[in-house]
């Protein structure tokens, strides 16, 4: 699995860090990003659920590695 945030995108609405927050956190700003060493999910399954919950479409996940 790989994760993607477009941070361009992203408006900073934390969904994704409350559905999944073994994976996602927020920065300074609020913004959305990855914990460190989780852009592959780190097994968790709620990843596609974050994604779904982004209100703006922000996260991407494949199924392709990194």
């Amino acid at each position: 699995m790989h994760i993607e945030i477009d941070r361009d995108v992203c408006i900073g609405a934390g969904q994704c860090a409350l559905t999944a927050p073994n994976v996602f956190t927020q920065d300074d700003d609020g913004y959305s990003m990855l914990l460190p060493g989780r852009a592959d999910g780190g097994g968790d399954p709620l990843v596609r659920d974050a994604a779904r919950a982004c209100p703006v479409g922000a996260i991407t996940v494949t199924d392709e590695p990194a």
